[in-house]
């Protein structure tokens, strides 16, 4: 089948997790989502049935092998025999040899050649080859090189792959965006609730967070809701003097996210690299005022609809918390968070990824 008679788009999907999703999961499935919404055609490549059930309804799926299979040698041929035309990766590895179609390869963030500590839940020997390939610049390059072109989500990225000359190929930036669960209306009754979303690893810096909870009066809860390992957790509960004021969370569904988001009195984050943040225009989407470190990415992200604190500054992120006691000056806030959120949408993400694809052929 010919799409238009002019280009079949194939989309990997096969980092798409079957419980919740992660980062990079959701960048795909709002991707494939904003597809539909355009009514543009689209296949997806899944390598599990159960990947079917967190992408949205009404396209195209062709199962093939899982991405970590030996059998990722020989993909290429396969979606040269089905006819492909440009083929999206939300991700910098695909394989690729013997391909006939062209080839777009995203890089989500430069993060960890400026903070190189892998995640400590990968094998010894995975975090040997992640500090490896982290130390030297060329095999990035070598990988986004075999690519026709190359996506990232921020302006600010771009710019550090760039400065960090990690391809010769042009550069597309296609948005992350806020999920459809996140509704632009807030409820009437408002916690003192801070919600934090994100991982724990060091570069997030979570350790301002907590330790500005012992600056803030005892009613303010920060609430913090990714998965956490024991050893970490008792980490951040050894800087806390209230234990009371902090709750792990260790997981939360899409829902839950959501209901614990729309009532908070913020959504904060003091992490010292980022390639987008997502859940900060999620916030934002929900009126819920977002308290920040002073990031480029995070401007270019949040815009005036977030307060900016020093990442190491416990004390600046506690008095940024407090300005949003005064009623006014919160919505105000809150307003230009919403105004700004809208400019992230995936029907607008996938339209873009479609012209630099049409561009391709």
């Amino acid at each position: 089948m010919l799409y238009y008679g002019v280009m079949k788009l194939i989309i990997d999907g096969r980092w798409v997790r079957t419980d919740y999703h992660d980062g990079i999961s959701r960048y795909t499935a709002g991707l494939v989502r904003g597809f539909v919404e355009n009514a543009l055609p689209v296949t997806v490549l899944i390598h599990d049935e159960q990947q079917r059930m967190m992408l949205p309804a009404g396209v195209d799926f062709l199962v093939v092998n899982n991405p970590i299979s030996w059998r990722e040698v020989f993909l290429a041929r396969r979606l040269n025999r089905f006819g492909a035309d440009v083929v999206f990766s939300p991700l910098q590895v695909m394989g690729f040899w013997g391909r006939k179609y062209k080839l777009i390869l995203t890089l989500q963030d430069i993060i960890y050649y400026k903070h190189p500590t892998p995640p400590h839940s990968l094998a010894w020997y995975v975090r040997l080859v992640w500090r490896l390939f982290h130390m030297a610049r060329w095999p990035q390059r070598l990988l986004l090189n075999k690519a026709d072109h190359v996506v990232t989500v921020s302006e600010t990225s771009k710019k550090y792959i760039q400065d960090f000359h990690l391809t010769d190929r042009r550069i597309t930036v296609v948005y992350n965006a806020p999920s459809d669960t996140a509704v632009s209306t807030t409820p009437a009754a408002m916690t003192k609730n801070i919600i934090y979303m994100g991982s724990f690893m060091p570069y997030k810096n979570v350790e301002t967070l907590v330790r500005g909870m012992n600056i803030l009066p005892s009613d303010y809860t920060l609430h913090l809701l990714s998965k956490i390992t024991p050893d970490r957790q008792a980490e951040l509960q050894s800087l806390a003097s209230n234990a009371e004021s902090i709750v792990f969370h260790n997981g939360v569904s899409d829902d839950e996210y959501i209901t614990l988001l729309a009532s908070a009195h913020c959504l904060a984050t003091a992490t010292k690299e980022e390639g987008f943040g997502l859940p900060i225009t999620e916030a934002q989407r929900l009126g819920v005022p977002v308290v920040c470190s002073d990031l480029p990415v995070l401007h270019e992200v949040a815009g005036s609809g977030a307060l900016y604190f020093d990442a190491d500054n416990a004390d600046g992120f506690a008095a940024a918390v407090g300005r949003l006691e005064e009623e006014d000056f919160r919505r105000s806030v809150a307003l230009a968070g919403q105004e700004q959120a809208a400019r992230f949408s995936w029907k607008n993400s996938a339209m873009v990824l479609y012209e630099a694809a049409k561009r391709l052929m």
